[in-house]
């Protein structure tokens, strides 16, 4: 292994979590694989073939360089660009069937330039301003779009009208995301009357997905539930209070892991690694791992972080450098160089989430798992086959 850490993604795991959102939203309604920020850190060169395998075959990207990878991995999907692209490359994206929203009228204006160019549809998402107020026409707007479009039905398909909506996953949001979901349905009937029918009407992300029923319409963009995490604890209560295990349904995709660099000793009073941070106030044994936050373990971990070694949770001490971090060892003096070292995932009957980093840094799933580095090997594997390759002592068959 040329590199400091591995990534391992687990296809039984997202299967898993593929089903249990099917089991949510119920047969009939599109699920479009949201694979933006190099799918929220897994990779997206590993997980979208993992998510076709799964049987999904629409995924949502942010800009039309992520639609550019998507495509050249997975070419018979449908590919749906949520965010930015520049009118240089609607040329590409409409004579590749790339689908994107429209939001202003500068880019729907040079869509429709471009297929009657070259006499190809554009394939168009128009996005409603429901009360986010980031991107969105506003029903004022929607007349010029109207006067654009009418006449010109040869030159596009409107495969979609869409929102997004401001903070699903927060109870405290839950009045503003009710009225925007009837703004919606408001504004793409009065859509319709002009004319204007889209073939699906898609609103929920993963959070209002689990939490607003009503938001599911016709296809639902799931992008964190897949990889296992769950948009905030309030989406998690709400999706397991009627539940009578009340267990969490997701199991993660990822596992990242190192191994221990080296071990020595420190005597008391001693400090620990850069300034003055953390000082022995014992004799105590430590481990360097070759993980830092040029890797993408944040510094704000330091003397907070968490990792699994031989099957303990031991203590991440003092600043987490730009290429390592340091351990408290001292309850498992056992601890060698060359042992595994997991920084999110299982070892024995622990487990280290991304979200107990979110609760000891204050940053999000979201943040944390987008900053892993793309130069971190990934390997894809099927724990359950894993799992099933091994007898009761512990001995591989294989």
């Amino acid at each position: 292994m040329f590199a400091t850490s591995e990534i391992e993604l687990d296809q039984s795991a997202l299967e898993n979590n593929i089903q249990f959102i099917r089991s949510v939203v119920g047969p009939d309604i599109r699920i479009s694989s949201v694979v933006k920020g190099n799918a929220y850190g897994h990779g997206i060169f590993e997980f979208v073939p993992m998510v076709a395998k799964a049987g999904i075959n629409h995924f949502s990207v942010f800009s039309a360089d992520e639609a550019l990878e998507v495509n050249n991995i997975s070419p018979n999907s449908a590919i749906m660009i949520m965010g930015y692209i520049g009118n240089e490359e609607l040329e590409w994206a409409i004579l590749n069937d790339i689908e994107f929203f429209v939001f202003e009228r500068d880019r729907l204006r040079k869509a429709l330039e471009i297929a009657k160019k070259f006499s190809k549809k554009a394939k168009i998402h128009i996005e409603y301003e429901t009360g986010l107020n980031r991107t969105g026409f506003s029903k004022t707007q929607l007349a010029d779009v109207i006067d654009l479009l009418s006449g010109n039905e040869e030159l596009f398909e409107l495969m979609g009208s869409c929102t997004h909506y401001a903070g699903a996953e927060s109870i405290a949001n839950f009045v503003r995301v009710k009225n925007q979901i009837k703004r919606f349905n408001k504004v793409n009937k009065w859509l319709t009357t002009k004319g204007l029918t889209p073939n699906i009407r898609h609103t929920a992300c993963s959070a209002a997905a689990i939490s607003y029923p009503k938001s599911r319409m016709d296809m639902v963009r799931i992008g964190i539930l897949q990889y296992g995490f769950w948009p905030s604890k309030e989406t998690f209560i709400d999706c397991i209070k009627h539940s009578e295990n009340r267990l969490d349904p997701l199991r993660r995709v990822i596992k990242w892991k190192s191994t221990v660099m080296d071990v020595k000793e420190v005597d008391t009073g001693e400090f620990v690694g850069y300034g003055t941070t953390f000082m022995a106030t014992d004799n105590m044994k430590i481990a360097t791992v070759p993980v830092g936050y040029s890797h993408g373990y944040s510094r704000s971990l330091s003397n907070q972080g968490r990792v699994l070694i031989k099957g303990h949770r031991l203590a991440v001490i003092g600043i987490v450098n730009m290429n390592l971090l340091i351990v408290d060892i001292s309850e498992c003096p056992q601890v060698e160089k060359g042992d595994e070292v997991v920084l999110i995932g299982d070892q024995g009957d622990n487990s280290i989430s991304v979200a107990s980093f979110g609760e000891l840094s204050n940053q999000l799933n979201y943040e944390l798992l987008s900053r892993l580095p793309r130069n971190i090997p990934r390997t894809v594997v099927n724990q359950n086959e894993l799992t099933h390759k091994t007898t009761t002592n512990g001995l591989s068959k294989a």
